[in-house]
């Protein structure tokens, strides 16, 4: 085996024999719920193993190429084996990457909500910023986004937005991606050029599916309608289509104005709901860490968990894991898999 290096073969093998017996056991099938999270997590690993060996035969494919060229060298050949090695260690990192993902709802798409925090129009167009780099990080996974609802500042950015990312492991990508984010600049919104710290907050929740039973009360539940904003045509301006729920016991708060009904929007936002309650639970049984309440820190200094330097230096950091990179403009247009990856290894 030649890519054994960063890639742990033995633990992913040893995890599907598990699973495999765990199958076998017949009270299994009384439990749909645990049967399905079984399933999905033996195929997940079985995709890996497979993208595994494929990529292992290619390195040593090319390793046995190399070894002609020594003997008859070739300057082409020894050209294109080059960025052979190239795509081949790029596609381990990502098959790394992705090995990581063992969550019962880490193939899912999720939903992603960035509010702004105190600061004005610094606070609203960081918000954006955020919002454009996490469109170009789906766009570079072609992952497609759904913009669900969004509530535009008057001067620049947004003062909130609840967008929807589909693609083959969303969840498990963003999840990383929930808490404060802090950025440090020279204003380009004032007039003497201060430097300026704003803030906004970030928080990812899987896609579940609409057969997961979530008990959720009328009377706990305040909704309120009103005309969107921004794209959408002139229907959604011309009534009150829009729908915001709030879960009082929770205080969770979702909203939707992409849909040309209020009776849309509404099974929509209760879809998003439901789903936010039932990862509430999920964090709560597991007793992980970065659980649904922690997550909901305030937009204020100190509770950061990423901070995007601009000036007086260049650096964007994450205080979970220490990760740091000197360039912010790759990373704000979407080059975030390595603060991810990290993070995933960190957790």
């Amino acid at each position: 085996m030649i890519c054994g290096g960063i890639f742990d073969l033995d633990s992913k093998t040893d995890r599907l024999k598990e699973l495999e017996l765990k199958s076998q056991d017949p009270s299994l099938w009384k439990d749909h719920q645990k049967l399905n999270e079984l399933s999905k997590e033996k195929i997940g690993i079985e995709k890996i193993i497979a993208e595994w060996n494929t990529l292992n035969q290619s390195v040593e494919d090319n390793l046995v190429l190399l070894g002609m060229l020594e003997e008859e060298p070739d300057e082409k050949s020894f050209s294109d084996l080059k960025k052979e090695y190239s795509t081949l260690k790029e596609q381990l990192k990502a098959l790394e990457l992705r090995s990581f993902l063992n969550g019962s709802h880490d193939e899912n798409d999720c939903y992603v909500a960035i509010h702004a925090g105190a600061g004005g129009t610094e606070a609203a167009d960081w918000a954006g910023i955020l919002q454009r780099m996490y469109f170009k990080w789906a766009e570079q996974k072609n992952f497609s986004i759904d913009i669900l609802s969004m509530s535009e500042a008057e001067e620049a950015g947004i003062r909130s937005v609840h967008f929807l990312v589909k693609g083959s492991f969303a969840y498990g990508y963003l999840q990383s991606e929930t808490g404060v984010h802090r950025l440090v600049r020279i204003s380009p919104f004032d007039a003497n050029a201060r430097r300026h710290t704003s803030f906004a907050s970030v928080f990812v929740w899987p896609d579940v599916d609409d057969n997961i039973e979530i008990v959720v009360k009328e009377e706990d539940l305040k909704t309120d309608t009103y005309r969107a904003s921004g794209a959408g045509g002139q229907h959604v301006n011309k009534t009150n289509s829009a729908v915001r729920i709030t879960h009082t016991p929770s205080g969770i708060v979702v909203q939707c104005q992409n849909q040309r009904s209020q009776h849309a929007n509404r099974n929509q936002a209760m879809k998003m709901l439901k789903a936010a309650l039932y990862n509430k639970e999920e964090e709560k049984r597991k007793k992980e860490k970065d659980s649904l309440e922690s997550s909901k820190k305030a937009n204020e200094w100190g509770s950061q968990i990423r901070s995007y330097v601009l000036h007086p230096y260049q650096m964007v950091k994450d205080h979970r894991t220490g990760w740091e990179i000197g360039d912010p403009s790759i990373v704000l247009n979407g080059k975030l898999d390595p603060f991810i990856s990290a993070w995933l290894k960190h957790k």
